[in-house]
């Protein structure tokens, strides 16, 4: 005889206890428990910000929580405890404040439906050109799945060789790859087109590692800062250098902040988002569930300054297209006009305003 489906009877306290408020617990705990538990209560965490339903919901329909990834047996046990009895509510620290889980973001686009409907491509992508595990058709075929107009493939630079930075020559033989999915992209009657791009290394001085007549090929440019993400002193001039780098057209991750991992930098953001909205550059919401790059806060300074904002996955993979949710629920939570994001602009209208600031910014430097 079939085996009988296990179901939980447990009786449910009044108070509930969000995914959000479970993950914090799980990173408190780690910070206590021995190895391997240390690990074990660190990844739960992290997999907490993605989970697909609240873990209060599915208790109440009678499933058990190890269905929910990075929850074994001895973890089931902990959260179970939690939701049965809610333990007072924690504040979490700097290190993980201001991140959305799924079910959060999830909720707030509810709030308006067109909103994810309506954006048009994901301007931060890799594939297996540097750290990606998808080739660029596979990405291609994803992005065709959302219902895209365009994707921007941005696989690191050179410098960046932990992350298999492709330099200048490589850069070249992509772009061809690029124009053979994007002719095949027409002969099929697709409206999707692949951009070439690149996710150009900074230094602190705010300058990239490629030549610059390699970068004046590609369709878009992302600079995004890899090294001294540490430092505790202010970093403004860093960032206004960077937007002055006339190879760029968005800053990419701007604060560097990983959840449970790395604070980020600070700055004086005011005047770093004037510089951008001065100059008609964007800066990016990096809806990686560990980034979320512009957070919350910033994104409400950045929408006062009026500078322009871009919505990029940082997908390293064909299923992580769906972080897109973490950055459009950023920025609808934040009030940020939609004419003010590049991913709600067509195609052509991005390509123009990209061809613009090039030329802006190569005029302003002679």
């Amino acid at each position: 005889m079939p085996r009988a489906k296990r179901c939980r009877t447990t009786s449910i306290s009044t108070g509930v206890v969000s995914n959000a408020e479970i993950a914090e617990l799980l990173a408190r705990e780690a910070e206590t428990a021995k190895p391997p538990l240390t690990k074990a209560f660190r990844r739960a965490a992290r997999k907490a910000l993605l989970w697909t339903q609240e873990a209060s919901h599915l208790l109440e329909t009678g499933l058990l929580l190890t269905k929910l990834p990075g929850i074994g047996p001895y973890l089931e046990k902990i959260v179970l405890r939690w939701l049965t009895a809610p333990p007072d509510p924690v504040e979490p620290p700097p290190l993980r404040s201001n991140f959305l889980t799924l079910t959060q973001a999830q909720s707030s686009l509810a709030t308006n439906p067109g909103w994810l409907a309506s954006v048009k491509g994901d301007l931060q992508m890799h594939s297996q050109w540097s750290d990606g595990t998808g080739t660029i058709q596979e990405m291609a075929d994803a992005a065709v799945e959302q219902n895209y107009e365009y994707v921007a493939i941005t696989d690191h630079s050179k410098g960046l060789k932990i992350a298999g930075g492709i330099d200048e020559a490589q850069l070249a033989r992509q772009a061809d790859e690029i124009t053979g999915i994007n002719r095949s992209l027409v002969e099929s009657g697709k409206k999707l087109r692949v951009l070439r791009s690149i996710e150009l290394n900074l230094n602190p001085r705010g300058e990239g590692d490629m030549d610059d007549e390699a970068l004046a090929k590609l369709d878009l440019v992302l600079g995004c800062f890899h090294s001294s993400l540490r430092r505790k002193e202010d970093q403004t001039e860093r960032y206004v250098a960077a937007l002055h780098n006339p190879a760029i057209q968005i800053l990419g991750h701007p604060r560097g902040r990983i959840y449970n991992f790395r604070l980020g930098l600070s700055a004086d953001w005011s005047r770093v988002f004037a510089t951008a909205a001065e100059l008609d550059k964007a800066v990016e919401i990096d809806g990686y569930p560990d980034r979320q790059d512009l957070n919350a806060d910033l994104l409400l300074l950045a929408k006062r300054e009026g500078c322009r904002i871009s919505f990029g996955t940082d997908s390293h993979g064909p299923t992580q297209l769906r972080f897109m949710a973490f950055s459009a629920a950023s920025a609808l939570r934040a009030g940020v006009s939609c004419n003010r994001i590049l991913n709600f602009m067509p195609r052509e209208a991005l390509l123009q305003w990209a061809t613009a600031v090039r030329e802006s910014a190569g005029q302003a430097a002679l």
